[in-house]
């Protein structure tokens, strides 16, 4: 009982970490590239815009879709690793 108490709650902080990792790279893409860096993405060209620019339009729906399928293959893998693989 206790060995599975210790294995869910290992489970979970891993998944709280993984999630937290993703967080924080959405949160870098969308709110850091888009806004607080724009102004030194503006010199680099891309697609006929500046980086900053293409961050705001783009690039963050970019990240947060290659974000949802980085987190479903992380979570098949911890599910595998303890046991919870369907």
């Amino acid at each position: 009982m206790a060995d599975d108490k210790s294995n869910a709650a290992e489970y979970w902080k891993a998944n709280v970490r993984l999630i937290f990792g993703c967080l924080i790279v959405w949160a870098f893409v969308s709110y850091g590239c888009a806004i607080l860096f724009r102004p030194l993405l503006a010199g680099i060209p891309v697609g006929g815009t500046d980086l900053g620019f293409w961050f705001a339009q783009q690039g963050s729906i970019l990240t947060f879709i290659v974000l949802i399928f980085f987190y479903a293959w992380r979570m098949n893998k911890l599910d595998k690793k303890y046991g919870l693989e369907e």
